[in-house]
């Protein structure tokens, strides 16, 4: 999406993106004000959607604190357990064709887990990195290999942000404001993955606070890999060869 700022007739800065493609904004829109219904991590007041257009509050900057952290590690937590119908369900009155950054993302519901992730949030990803040329057969059955091999969870779907990567978070040094989702119901530690894999300030802070707030399962740790394929391969498709040797080490440690 393109991005600028304008200030309406009242004074207030707003900001201005205008979609990269049909129901980008929609999707947006609608992972926006699903987030915003949970009232647990605050999200920016939209003014205006369109097929085309989406205007928002503009995210007062500031620094992160120790004490915005702990307040964001409660409140993820608590918006995560605000839950969703199923795995890949979209926001009420979102697309099912929806986006992450610019690659496309379905939002087709599943009842398990493990065989919803590896259909609909890994093996889309794989084929369309070979048909980039990015992998080859021999990179591809790795991810295969990989997919036979998720564990089953006993988590109930939960509310995602899905794109939860540290430039979805801003700070205004008394709380961390979400933006940019690619809200779905899923698996609550593939947003804490994301959080990992990007880095995140406090990150110690925040995983503390969480855990304080909804212990996660055991072993959670040595699955970060495993949530990581997700945004490796997207970041795959996107980007290219940059990513590609960091979602194959991550599909070799599952």
């Amino acid at each position: 999406m393109s991005i600028r700022e304008a200030v309406l007739d009242d004074g207030r800065v707003v900001v201005v993106k205008r979609g990269h493609a049909p129901g980008a904004t929609a999707a947006e829109a609608a992972g926006l004000r699903w987030l915003a219904a949970a009232a647990e991590v605050p999200v920016p007041e939209i003014h205006r959607a369109d097929d085309s257009q989406l205007v928002l509050d503009r995210v007062p900057a500031g620094r992160p604190t120790t004490a915005a952290a702990d307040r964001f590690g409660r409140g993820l937590a608590r918006l995560h357990a605000a839950g969703a119908p199923a795995f890949g369900s979209p926001p009420p009155d979102g697309p099912a064709d929806a986006w992450i950054g610019r690659a496309p993302m379905a939002n087709v519901p599943g009842d398990d887990w493990a065989s919803w992730y590896a259909g609909q949030r890994v093996l889309p990803y794989v084929r369309l990195a070979v048909d980039a040329g990015t992998f080859g057969p021999a990179e591809a059955a790795v991810f295969e290999r990989a997919c036979t091999r998720i564990p089953p969870s006993a988590e109930p779907p939960s509310r995602l942000h899905g794109d939860l990567w540290n430039g979805n978070v801003l700070w205004d040094g008394e709380r961390a404001w979400l933006i940019d989702p690619a809200a779905h119901g899923g698996h609550r530690e593939t947003d804490l993955a994301m959080l990992h894999l990007f880095g995140c300030p406090h990150l110690d802070r925040v995983l503390a606070a969480y855990q304080a707030e909804a212990p996660l399962a055991d072993g959670w740790a040595d699955r970060i890999g495993l949530h990581q394929l997700f945004p490796l391969l997207v970041h795959t498709v996107l980007f290219g060869q940059s990513y590609a040797g960091q979602a194959l080490a991550a599909a070799r440690s599952v």
